[in-house]
């Protein structure tokens, strides 16, 4: 009988496609996702157009300069999609379109391209948004806020579950257009803006104490801004901590600029200048009510909601989101599945066989793991510095349920698998008290678990670790493994750097 490995079974799983259009208040955005139900899943396009469709929303209705460039994108878009078809459209409308008397024109003009548009309530906006955070950022309570150009949602999370949200017409550019009619933004004007969000956020049943999540391009546009000022060494937005402090620097620095001295900030996309102001004094405004010391930024949102419920069976929840962003980013490069089990196991062997020297504990045990199971990806850049390739991949994009310092540590080890002094280099600054040494212990655990399949045919089966005045380890094998333990001898100075002793290798013929 023809027996099915599961990685044979999951390669004949169909993979799909997704088309996403976000028609917000502010932009316009259509994604495109590749994905497998349960899997896996990639960004494989993205289209943006700064629509601005909530222009006019203060007064009721959509102007017509809007609905035209409205009208325009959505063409742009439709023909896109008639020239690369997917498997599935989701067309979701927001705020604008839910709130304005003529927002039925943008439906007309989507329906009759063959859009099938979808009006969001405000309750169905915020529960995306929060979904797609309960799978992004390893919080289980939390408060989740979501500033678009026409409203911000508000919601809360419990046990990764969505409990509650609500919608408030507090969008940026509603308020900008409402509030904020002088170019700097007057002192009155602005006090006035932060009255009405204080007004809003008032009527909520608002827990205390909780981690506050921001997302929504607005909010993104702030920490930006922030990352820029302070030199952040990683270009991540998503899983970023925006402290109050910084918020109250930023809204004391720019609130005074003029609109064009705005569009000017470094790392501030030009559609961003107009809204800056009423993204900073909301943003203030909502540090101040929720008496946060700061927040969590997210770079996901009601786009990644939708793929979730296509990704996933209800309730949409990963079961671990930090196993399956490792094993995602595993499956777009992946290297065979046999040589990196034997290097997690060897890796794992050796963790646990040093264990009395290192006194590391599950978060050091799973970072390894996580190390031995990318550590290769790089391959798919070339042979050489494929090391380097590897750690670039790493930090490429957010690894759901990882902190940024998690993250870095990933990347470096992966960076020194291979060759190299590991040091934290340019991300020191995102590194907590330990971590040089933890790093260094770990990669050349990892190292020596490489160089321990180096031949990558399975020949050392299994490691002992004898401990003394100097570490022994005792290779399992049936014959002598010469090249492994050459290659694993050559880490015997990084080795006694990291732990303080000496290393040998020693090999024994097997019993038969």
């Amino acid at each position: 009988m023809l027996q099915i490995t599961p990685e044979e079974g999951q390669k004949r799983v169909k993979t799909r496609s997704l088309a996403v259009l976000d028609l917000g208040s502010g932009t316009f955005r259509l994604v495109v996702y590749a994905y497998q139900p349960g899997r896996f899943f990639h960004l494989a396009e993205e289209l943006r157009e700064a629509v601005a469709l909530g222009e006019g929303l203060a007064t009721g209705r959509i102007a017509p300069e809007a609905l035209e460039r409205g009208r325009k994108a959505l063409r742009a878009f439709a023909d896109f999609l008639w020239a690369a078809p997917v498997d599935e459209v989701l067309t979701l409308a927001t705020s604008a379109v839910r709130d304005a008397e003529n927002g039925a024109l943008i439906l007309q003009e989507a329906e009759a391209l063959g859009l099938a548009p979808k009006v969001l309530s405000g309750e169905e906006e915020a529960r995306l948004g929060a979904l797609a955070v309960a799978n992004a950022l390893p919080l289980g309570d939390a408060l989740v806020v979501d500033q678009g150009g026409g409203s911000a949602q508000v919601s809360l999370l419990r046990g990764r579950r969505f409990a509650w949200g609500r919608a408030m017409p507090l969008g940026a550019l509603r308020l900008t257009e409402g509030f904020l009619p002088s170019d700097p933004p007057a002192k009155q004007e602005v006090r006035a803006l932060e009255r009405e969000v204080e007004r809003h956020l008032k009527a909520l049943p608002l827990p205390p104490g909780l981690p506050l999540v921001g997302l929504g391009g607005n909010l993104r546009a702030v920490a930006r801004l922030h990352q820029k000022r302070q030199g952040y060494p990683l270009d991540l937005l998503h899983g970023h901590y925006l402290p109050r402090e910084a918020v109250e620097e930023l809204y004391r620095d720019l609130m005074a600029l003029s609109l064009r001295a705005r569009a000017e900030l470094p790392g501030l996309q030009p559609d961003r200048a107009r809204t800056l102001p009423a993204a900073l004094a909301f943003l203030r405004a909502l540090l101040r009510r929720t008496g946060a010391l700061g927040l969590w930024v997210s770079g996901v949102g009601i786009r990644e909601g939708a793929l979730f419920t296509r990704l996933l069976p209800p309730p949409h929840l990963l079961p671990d989101p930090r196993a399956f962003a490792v094993d995602n980013l595993f499956l777009r490069y992946p290297f065979a599945v046999e040589h990196r089990e034997r290097v997690k196991a060897l890796a794992l062997a050796l963790f646990e066989g040093l264990r009395p020297l290192h006194g590391y504990g599950e978060e050091e045990r799973r970072l390894l793991l996580e190390a031995a199971h990318l550590h290769d990806i790089g391959m798919h850049l070339g042979y050489h510095e494929h090391h380097k390739h590897g750690a670039y991949l790493v930090l490429s994009e957010p690894l759901y349920g990882l902190t940024h310092r998690e993250q870095a540590l990933l990347a470096l080890l992966v960076r020194y698998h291979r060759r190299g002094n590991p040091e934290p280099g340019g991300f020191r600054s995102l590194l907590a008290r330990g971590d040089r040494k933890r790093l260094k212990r770990l990669a050349v655990l990892l190292r020596l678990a490489e160089m321990l399949e180096r031949t990558r045919s399975g020949r050392v089966q299994g490691v002992r670790v004898e401990l003394g005045e100097e570490v022994r380890l005792h290779l399992q094998a049936e014959a002598d493994p010469w090249v492994e333990r050459v290659e694993a001898e050559k880490q015997a100075g990084l080795f006694q750097e990291a732990f303080g002793l000496g290393l040998r290798l020693l090999w024994a013929p097997t019993s038969p």
